[in-house]
């Protein structure tokens, strides 16, 4: 390994690999462009690495020990903390994995949470949360988690969340690369990377023309928005899903699937994901900009002057 290269040590907690698999699909720059074209040299992956876990076991004393230098920790996966705190249902070498996260933490210059996850407690949190998840630095939408509020790496840097269940393949490696290569980051509220997290899920929707006329539907396999009735959360989803294609190719919006909030701290909320609450006639949470006086007036006048090229769209199959 180059003295120049940054090491790089990914390490799985509450049974999730939906980042990992995410990852693998890659395209700017791909897992392979990132390792031969940024100075990174991955020292385990537990997909990819084909050492054994009691190679594993040496890196992680290497590192604890200080023989063996650590840059970036990227951990996957909700923090378990049952029972009573001790992190004993999630367990590796008889030791609580919330406990080898903090450890590694310690000696890497960056830590980054992969996925909602490891980032806000993620779907292993979800109510009634029976094996007492949270995130790396953060329980929900409130700071804390495993680490305090006040933590940061030795580069200066809180926990980067790099949200999404599973996060986007290309935010995951962009966001490698930029460490990479020395470029500082700039993190939203959330510890988000700006350069992914600033843009909503409806901006780049094929359905957004749809959704300014108020040309709403009900049912699925249709191709108005998905917005008012189906529970779609793009209008005020930070993510870069329609903008950066899935595959280069889709995003749920275009396979007719509403967006689910996945990047928020509070995914998955305790409602049904494909309905939208309301508070009389008006979506509870209105998109990002909408004062909640003028939306009614603002959605009859939009559907009164929809064109009809838009309202026969809406009866296409």
């Amino acid at each position: 390994m180059a003295k120049d290269k940054m090491t790089l040590l990914w390490f799985q907690t509450g049974s999730c690999g939906g980042d990992t698999m995410a990852l693998l699909s890659a395209d700017r720059p791909s897992l392979s462009d990132l390792l031969n074209d940024y100075p990174i040299s991955l020292l385990w992956q537990p997909s990819l690495s084909v050492q054994s876990t009691y190679d594993l076991h040496d890196l992680m004393m290497q590192i604890i020990e200080g023989s063996l230098s650590l840059d970036i920790l990227c951990v996957e996966g909700s923090i378990i903390t049952a029972p009573n705190g001790s992190g004993m249902f999630d367990t590796y070498r008889k030791t609580a994995k919330k406990d080898w996260v903090l450890k590694l933490s310690e000696k890497a210059r960056y830590v980054l949470a992969m996925g909602t996850c490891a980032a806000f407690g993620g779907v292993h949190a979800a109510p009634p949360n029976p094996s007492d998840c949270v995130g790396l630095q953060m329980e929900g939408e409130q700071p804390g988690g495993l680490l305090d509020p006040e933590w940061r790496s030795a580069a200066g840097y809180p926990v980067i969340n790099i949200a999404g269940c599973p996060a986007h393949p290309n935010t995951m490696t962009k966001t490698l690369a930029m460490i990479a290569s020395g470029i500082i980051l700039q993190l939203d509220g959330l510890n988000r990377p700006k350069e992914f997290f600033s843009t909503l899920v409806h901006q780049g929707c094929t359905r957004n023309e749809y959704h300014e006329y108020d040309v709403e539907e009900s049912e699925f396999a249709t191709n108005g928005c998905m917005f008012f009735n189906l529970g779609c959360k793009g209008p005020y989803t930070q993510a870069t899903c329609n903008t950066d294609l899935w595959n280069g190719r889709s995003s749920k919006t275009r396979a007719g699937v509403p967006c689910f909030g996945c990047t928020s701290p509070s995914f998955p909320q305790d409602e049904d994901l494909f309905k939208t609450e309301k508070l009389g006639p008006i979506p509870s949470k209105l998109p990002v900009g909408v004062e909640r006086a003028n939306y009614i007036a603002y959605k009859n006048l939009a559907k009164a002057a929809a064109p009809e090229r838009v309202k026969k769209r809406k009866m296409e199959p």
